[in-house]
């Protein structure tokens, strides 16, 4: 009997482990941009989502721009995610993502926008 719960729970563990590492595949972080960013930003990230605007405050940051993403650092984009624009002196239309998104999905995330402009930033 205890064999079998021994088993089972190493089984249990094996497919959380794997859940949790399926943040960090490129499906699982393109459908969190999807859902989560695209609507301003686009769906390639160019800033030209369905919700993007002229009345808008700010235009929504084109996320393809080296030279605007170059700009910032890695912890700046996270504090962009988790924060959400406000905090960063961007737009209020932008929420906090602190408290939807774990901290695997908001890195992720944030490579995710590094592989968008093919930059590293500062």
């Amino acid at each position: 009997m205890r064999v079998k719960w021994f088993s089972l729970s190493i089984i249990t563990f094996a497919f959380v482990l794997s859940a949790g590492a399926s943040v960090a595949s490129g499906e699982a972080v393109e459908d969190l941009y999807r859902f989560h960013c695209a609507q301003c930003h686009g769906l390639k990230g160019m800033g030209d989502g369905p919700n993007a605007t002229r009345e808008m405050p700010v235009s929504p940051r084109d996320h393809t721009s080296a030279v605007e993403m170059n700009k910032l650092t890695d912890a700046d984009i996270i504090n962009a995610i988790t924060e959400g624009g406000p905090a960063t002196s961007k737009s209020s239309l932008m929420p906090p993502y602190g408290k939807t998104l774990s901290k695997a999905e908001i890195s992720s995330l944030k490579d995710y926008l590094r592989k968008l402009c093919n930059c590293k930033g500062k």
